[in-house]
């Protein structure tokens, strides 16, 4: 009477290969990452873009109002009214300024907040999606290879 020995490494192979690796959901996942970089990207250089603006116009036009104090003047109270001009212009300036940056900010943190929420609600959709397909998937590959265990036991 000869005993028929299980080949257990074919079985396991057999098995194995019942259960393929969707690759797909990582790539779609890769996908959503870059896309999401890439705006994100997209908003930091429009802001540096946007400040750099604000900051050349205030030099310019610190300059330029300079430019008004180191002129001669026929009357020595003069160069006091220019001092004096100057340095309310600069306040006005660095107020505007100030304003300006602060604009800049604003705008990048709302567009941070909708990026992040949308990237949240894609990546919720995909992972909800990639977990539905697994869970399908293992179920069909389960009863193949229960039913495959069965037919190799007889």
């Amino acid at each position: 009477m000869a005993t028929k020995t299980q080949d257990y490494s074919k079985m396991m192979n057999d098995m194995m290969g019942m259960f393929p690796v969707d690759l797909s959901a990582m790539q779609d996942s890769f996908k959503s990452y870059a896309a999401f970089g890439e705006k994100m990207s997209k908003v930091a250089l429009e802001a540096a873009d946007k400040s750099t603006e604000i900051s050349s116009k205030y030099t310019k036009d610190t300059l330029s109002k300079l430019g008004d104090v180191t002129t001669v003047k026929e009357d020595p109270q003069a160069y006091s009214k220019a001092v004096t001009d100057f340095a309310s212009a600069q306040a006005e300036m660095g107020a505007e300024t100030m304003a300006a940056y602060a604009e800049v900010a604003k705008k990048v943190q709302m567009e941070t907040v909708e990026l992040m929420l949308a990237a949240g609600k894609d990546m919720s959709e995909d992972a909800t999606s990639a977990m539905k397909k697994a869970s399908a998937d293992v179920t069909s590959m389960t009863k193949k290879a229960t039913s495959t265990a069965a037919a190799n036991s007889k």
